[in-house]
């Protein structure tokens, strides 16, 4: 496997600087960028042009993480060269959130093939239901298959966001790669870093993603009395504040869900994945050493599991929120998985509205919120 890297600043340097990815030979370009970069005319045909034999992936973002750490209206493109690995791409339309599952299927379908070892997938940040788009997926191609990647932003307005895929950039795709070969050295690790605070609340009435009441009162008026001075920015501001599912004994399950609208009329959170109907929410807070911890603790995980594998690529999916909350030191988390992984990877991702990777190895695959959650991919 053969990976090299450039890093546009400006969209005007896009043809210059492909030229430096010629001698790879991709057979599969990564790309990362803000909506200036992905929305910029002539964007996807450019690659195209220039690789017509490489499969393009990849998503606006939230904020773009490279070797260097992260940057703002940038675009990384990561080209990768494989000896063995085979890919699978897909890409389907989302029509709106109650399509996410069937949309996951459809992906599934488009996918599966003899010998599938992983999923990359990628999806639009807004007008989805994230967990049902894994759980559509899974239906098809098995719970025993990881999938790893996440949902698109764009720089925290929840407005527009874009994927790139076989068909160019949309902002209404599910795109996803999968890898199939003996050779592959797949590896992942998520976790988050946040902490509960307040009482468990009762989820007393929700559909689907949606959930319009908290121990009978609505759940918006909840979420605003906790917040306080912080309410006027939702729902930007529910970045900061995510809650934790709870199982009915009020111990967490591991899945943190974010906000990502408020309809005042309802009263309702519109949250990032499904929740629990017979469950419990309470509302998380984190501080940077914690985060930057939990962003070390996903990389030694997926680091357990590369054994002696030869030097890959490590991509990076951080939710938006920890972003926020890390402010001007955001570096750090990122220089705590390159401290981890050292010269075995070269680092990539963007920062995200949803997280998407199994809890451990083996354990059925699932959308995430605030966490950082990290691939690994290699060859033999």
């Amino acid at each position: 496997m053969h990976v090299k890297q450039i890093i546009i600043r400006q969209p005007s340097e896009l043809a210059d600087k492909l030229p430096i990815l010629h001698d790879t030979d991709p057979a599969l370009l990564l790309v990362f960028g803000s909506v200036e970069h992905l929305s910029a005319a002539g964007f996807s045909e450019a690659l195209r042009n220039s690789f017509p034999r490489a499969l393009l992936l990849g998503c606006s973002t939230a904020g773009e993480i490279n070797p260097e750490g992260v940057a703002d209206g940038s675009c990384t493109i990561t080209a990768l060269h494989f000896e063995h690995i085979r890919l699978t791409q897909g890409a389907t339309r989302l029509a709106g959130m109650e399509d996410s599952f069937a949309a996951g299927q459809q992906l599934g379908r488009e996918i599966a093939t003899a010998g599938l070892k992983a999923v990359l997938v990628f999806g639009p940040g807004v007008k989805i239901n994230g967990s049902a788009l894994v759980n559509g997926i899974t239906s098809i191609i098995g719970p025993e298959i990881p999938i790893t990647g996440g949902l698109a932003g764009d720089a925290a307005a929840f407005k527009r966001t874009f994927t790139l895929g076989k068909a160019g950039v949309a902002d209404d795709n599910v795109v996803a790669v999968g890898l199939s070969g003996e050779q592959l050295r797949f590896a992942h690790g998520s976790f988050g870093g946040w902490e509960a605070f307040g009482p468990a609340r009762k989820v007393t009435r929700c559909a689907g993603n949606i959930l319009y009441e908290l121990d009978g009162e609505p759940a918006l008026d909840i979420y605003k009395r906790y917040l306080g001075e912080h309410a006027r920015g939702l729902p930007a501001s529910g970045l900061l504040f995510p809650f934790a599912m709870l199982g009915e004994d009020h111990n967490a399950t591991g899945l943190i869900r974010t906000i990502l609208g408020i309809d005042e009329t309802t009263g309702s959170l519109t949250l990032a994945g499904e929740i629990d109907a017979d469950g419990y929410l309470k509302l998380m807070h984190a501080s940077t050493d914690k985060l930057v911890n939990g962003a070390e603790q996903a990389a030694e995980a997926a680091a357990t599991m590369l054994e002696m594998a030869n030097p890959g690529v490590a991509i990076l999916v951080s939710c938006v929120g920890r972003k926020l909350v890390m402010g001007n030191r955001v570096d750090e988390e990122v220089e705590a998985v390159g401290a981890v992984f050292g010269n075995r990877a070269v680092l990539t991702g963007f920062y995200s509205y949803g997280e998407i990777s199994p809890f451990a190895p083996g354990a059925s695959c699932k959308l995430h919120n605030q966490t950082m959650t990290i691939t690994y991919l290699g060859e033999d």
